[in-house]
């Protein structure tokens, strides 16, 4: 028993085999919170670690709490195929988001195992410890300590929102000691990873199974917009220096230069602080977010330059005063275009409906593409609903992706 669950009744179908996964840090209200560390987050593991036990998959963790499953090959020597996605969840999110990546890649070497038997190179499958971010201010902890591009230094002192250090949180997981040695994977040769669309791409164009190209560069900033707080009755329109009026002008600027590039330059602003936020008060200064995205460097570059010019513009002409602070970048990363071609081959074969697409979304492939060939490829989530209780996809559209994940499996760890 774990968390109230009988382990011993765990499906073997797809659709279920997430829904049993669900049930460890199910809410009320129908959504998923699995943060990293927590009760939920540990059950769950424990949970697929008994599963990977009962497959014969040799489970294993790493010192930051990854689970490790792997169908060994005779070749002591042989590199690995890793294939999974992450287990940890936002607050009160959908039943897919990662979890169906690893379920597929559990279900998947059960079916390799039992029809091929010993794979040519190592096939494991993984759940990452974490992505979402959901707990503590950093991201892809899990697939950045596989591949170097974190360091157990990068979480120490790290507070979580809950205010619990990250070091105490793995202890609480029983997990630990936080300063043990890791040593970065030199035997992982590909990562593949499965997941939701988490959009309406898909769904829309009437595709099965969405090719990544590149997830796309962001770049995100908090801007300040500081004016002259007055009263709102007996200071004239033309005196005023009004923060609120400076904001809503760059805004409304911002979302009119996205028209000048392609349909995939996105832009939001997610944030708005008004201060002092009274009714009868002129606003002294505005705090509003910025996010921006685009596959391309170049583009994602030229458009920020031109907004924050835009900006510093419009706080000139209205006597305003702006600060904008740039908090968060990460670059475009492109996927594999040997194994975007493998998959692309596969649903022809199989007629099965493509679209090579980028993702808006960031994901653990984003970590493991500079370290080794990896791929990316989604399948459609209903209405582009994710992040939510609402997230669903299809038993059908569930399927297909798996199908497409063993025969990717399959070419690259027994042919």
């Amino acid at each position: 028993m774990i968390g109230g669950l009988e382990l011993k009744k765990i499906p073997n179908h797809l659709a279920e085999a997430i829904h049993w996964l669900s049930e460890f840090g199910k809410e009320v209200g129908g959504g998923v919170t699995r943060p990293l560390y927590s009760r939920p987050w540990k059950e769950a593991q424990e949970a697929l670690k008994f599963w990977m036990e009962q497959l014969g998959f040799h489970p294993y963790y790493d010192p930051i709490g990854n689970l490790f499953g792997r169908l060994s090959s005779l070749e002591k020597d042989a590199p690995v195929i890793l294939v999974g996605s992450h287990v940890d969840t936002v607050k009160s999110g959908g039943k897919y988001d990662g979890a169906y990546g690893i379920i597929a890649g559990i279900l998947a070497l059960k079916y390799l195992k039992q029809k091929y038997g010993t794979p040519k190179r190592h096939i494991e499958v993984v759940s990452l410890c974490e992505e979402e971010g959901s707990r503590f201010p950093l991201t892809c902890s899990g697939s950045g300590m596989i591949t170097g591009a974190y360091t157990i230094e990068s979480f120490s002192g790290l507070k979580g929102f809950d205010g619990v250090t990250f070091e105490d949180a793995m202890m609480e997981a029983g997990l630990g000691p936080f300063n043990q040695p890791y040593t970065v994977r030199g035997d992982i040769h590909t990562f593949i990873e499965l997941h939701i669309e988490q959009g309406p791409v898909l769904e829309k164009l009437q595709k099965s199974i969405g090719i990544v190209e590149t997830i796309v560069g962001q770049k995100r900033f908090r801007v300040t917009v500081e004016g002259e707080s007055n009263h709102a009755g007996t200071t004239l329109m033309k005196w005023r220096k009004d923060a609120v009026r400076g904001a809503v002008s760059m805004i409304d600027l911002l979302y009119s230069f996205v028209k000048k590039y392609d349909e995939h330059l996105v832009t939001t602003v997610g944030q708005l602080f008004v201060e002092p936020n009274v009714p009868n008060v002129i606003a002294g200064r505005v705090v509003f977010s910025v996010d921006a995205r685009h596959p391309s460097e170049s583009i994602l570059h030229s458009f920020c330059q031109q907004f924050l010019d835009g900006f510093n513009q419009i706080a000139k002409k209205m006597g305003l005063t702006v600060y904008s602070e740039q908090c968060h970048e990460v670059h475009p990363v492109h996927m594999d275009s040997e194994l975007q071609s493998i998959v692309k081959e596969i649903c022809t074969r199989n007629h099965i409906p493509f679209y090579r697409m980028n993702s808006g979304a960031g994901h653990d492939a984003q970590l493991f593409a500079p370290f080794c060939p990896t791929v990316l490829f989604f399948v459609p989530s209903r209405d582009g609903i994710s992040h939510s209780p609402l997230e669903n996809t299809s038993d059908q559209d569930l399927e297909i992706g798996f199908h497409v994940l063993t025969q990717v499996l399959h070419y690259l760890a027994y042919e």
